[in-house]
């Protein structure tokens, strides 16, 4: 008896960040959805630590709430800390982070799930695939049914032949308390796909109660909260603080004891791990100068008592986690939820997609997160969200919906993917966007939200917010432009700030541009307050007009540059182009080239091992 008595347009494998994000994405497109998960109570599942955002991270969640995700909205209402990284750098390094209340996090995000017309959940186990040819057409789930569906978008996380290791012991799982994922990996294989194995690690959880937070180092959130949404949520007014704890050197003995049982010394983990977040021993072997390790103790909710170890991650046997944490400052009475693990999973190099995230072996499959070998929250959130977008516009016939590496640093994080591959877990940081000061998290609305729009995803109310918001900045910064203020008005202000006072009057832009005065100083200029008030300039409108007039100029010269690049951009490549027939670019290059296929010569340009006059060729060919 077949259940599913009609073809769906979409199922998405796996109900983790990256694959409720495509769901939602699929299904507000207009898609008839079907999200398929191993647990319905662990939809969208804060498996390691309790935040989003971070450097980059943040930059991702609200470039994924302004094309119209969820991700932004649901970490808002869930939050329990907020705060704005790198404040003290320029805007092109500040980072929204929010401390998280798990539990209520993957609640939310299940209540947008079951409010989203065009969706349907159902909880099995996905192992296998259906395909006709070299074209996708449903899964096979544990429970024996078979399911069709036009495109199927694999998201499986850390499940595809997951491995648990903690110490000596080791066992099949996807996550601690659920079971691994077996016969896609198979599947795939069989059907001409490359695969390997990739390692991630978790840090113990425990009882806050058995703590001493007086021995600790306090961490409150900003005074002046923020949020990641641009849509009416609302700020934080209460807040959890985090603290911070150090390792020492006896704790650092302790935890050798255990490496000689340790799978990654052993040689049981053959999978690599996150280089940005190492586990407790990687980071004792590799800094072995170092005396002492940051631990950063953070809540996992407003009224749980159970506190993420930040710091502490490991898969050394429990009872050398048990015998270490001890010796940490505030952990002496230590009381155990969950021992830290490392797990062991699959993941498909992602050389092997297209930009759309689609395989190049078979039409209408996806893959998004850690399937791809990414880590992080955010990436995979981002991943889903793109690949939900793209298969539903295959559908319908329409464009691809590609963002380049000047519009977001979720386009430098699919170019970055699909060009160089990796071959280890790979995280976002602001130092691998080029364009940096572009792609800043105040905004992202401007940037995206506006081609959000054009296919259907941001909703009217998101457009005309952006509308407003650049009206109401183009007009402060015109007014700054356009309004002279005399020395005797603005002398005494500079005379406080130890810049050097005006003889003549001058237009307030130049003045406002010294990088010895902020906004609040500039609201102190005469006229200028009088104009905020009749303009409704609220502060969102304000810091875009500050970042405007301080950094007008490395804007424009990115601009100029991204320019540059997008000629390259539009010179498009053939689908599966024969580059053995070009015997004037280097062996190295046609090698490269012929395996990532690139669509433009940019991308073309960005792989390792394509040098500058192996590009220069493919111009000639292109007929450029």
């Amino acid at each position: 008896m077949n259940l599913f008595e009609s073809t769906y347009d979409v199922i998405v494998v796996g109900g983790g960040h990256a694959g409720s994000e495509a769901a939602a994405a699929a299904a507000n497109l207009g898609s008839r959805t079907l999200l398929i998960t191993m647990s319905l109570q662990n939809i969208a599942q804060m498996s390691c630590n309790p935040a989003m955002g971070g450097i980059a991270k943040g930059q991702i969640v609200r470039e994924i709430d302004a094309l119209g995700g969820f991700s932004g909205i649901v970490t808002d209402k869930t939050a329990i800390q907020f705060k704005m990284l790198n404040k003290s750098k320029g805007p092109a390094m500040w980072s929204p982070r929010a401390q998280s209340d798990r539990m209520r996090f993957a609640e939310e995000w299940r209540l947008h799930l079951e409010q989203t017309d065009n969706l349907d959940m159902f909880q099995d186990s996905v192992n296998g695939l259906i395909f006709e040819g070299d074209r996708v057409t449903g899964v096979r789930t544990q429970l024996g049914l078979d399911i069709y569906a036009r495109t199927v978008i694999v998201t499986a996380g850390t499940f595809l032949n997951g491995r648990i290791h903690i110490g000596e012991k080791t066992f099949g799982g996807g996550r601690a308390g659920e079971g691994a994922s077996k016969g896609i990996t198979e599947d795939l294989v069989a059907k001409g796909f490359e695969s390997g194995r990739m390692k991630t690690g978790t840090p113990p959880r425990v009882d806050a109660r058995s703590l001493d937070f007086s021995k600790m180092i306090e961490q409150p959130g900003d005074e002046v909260t923020s949020k990641f949404s641009y849509l009416d949520t609302d700020k934080l007014s209460d807040q959890r603080s985090c603290y911070m704890s150090y390792t020492s050197p006896e704790v650092h003995e302790l935890l050798k004891e255990g490496f000689e049982n340790s799978p990654m010394y052993t040689g049981r983990i053959k999978g690599i791990g996150p280089r940005y977040c190492p586990s407790i021993e990687d980071k004792i072997d590799r800094f072995a100068s170092k005396d002492r390790h940051q631990i950063f103790v953070e809540p996992e909710g407003w009224n749980t008592t159970e506190i993420y170890v930040n710091g502490f991650s490991t898969s050394l046997p429990h009872e050398v986690q048990y015998k270490a944490l001890k010796k940490v400052a505030g952990f002496e009475n230590v009381k155990f939820l969950r021992f830290g693990y490392a797990i062991e999973y699959d993941y498909f190099p992602p050389t092997q997609l297209k930009r759309t995230l689609e395989t190049k072996l078979v039409e209408n499959l996806y893959f998004a997160g850690q399937i791809n070998g990414t880590t992080g929250y955010e990436e995979a959130a981002a991943q889903g969200l793109m690949a939900g977008i793209n298969a539903t516009l295959k559908l319908k016939g329409e464009s691809p919906f590609i963002l380049q590496r000047d519009e977001a640093y979720i386009g430098v994080l699919i170019d970055d993917l699909i060009t160089k591959g990796t071959e280890e877990p790979y995280r976002m940081f602001t130092s691998r966007a080029e364009y940096r000061t572009l792609l800043r998290q105040d905004n992202a609305d401007l940037r995206l939200t506006p081609r959000a729009f054009k296919i259907g995803l941001a909703s009217k109310e998101r457009m005309d917010r952006v509308l407003e918001k650049q009206r109401k900045t183009d007009l402060f910064v015109q007014f700054l432009k356009q309004t002279s203020i005399l020395p005797e008005e603005v002398n005494p202000i500079l005379e406080e700030k130890e810049t050097a006072p005006i003889r003549q009057s001058m237009k307030m832009f130049k003045i406002a541009s010294r990088p010895q005065l902020n906004f609040d100083d500039v609201k102190r200029f005469p006229k200028v307050n009088e104009f905020m008030l009749e303009n409704d300039i609220d502060e969102e409108v304000l810091e875009q007009t500050e970042i405007h007039v301080k950094y007008s100029g490395y804007i424009e010269k990115e601009k100029n540059s991204a320019d540059k690049l997008q000629r390259l951009e539009n010179i498009k490549i053939p689908e599966n182009f024969d580059y053995q027939k070009i015997q004037s670019i280097s062996y190295e290059a046609r090698e490269k080239l012929s395996k990532i296929q690139p669509s433009t010569i940019s991308q073309a340009s960005r792989i390792s091992g394509v040098s500058p006059s192996d590009v220069s060729v493919l111009l000639v060919y292109m007929g450029r």
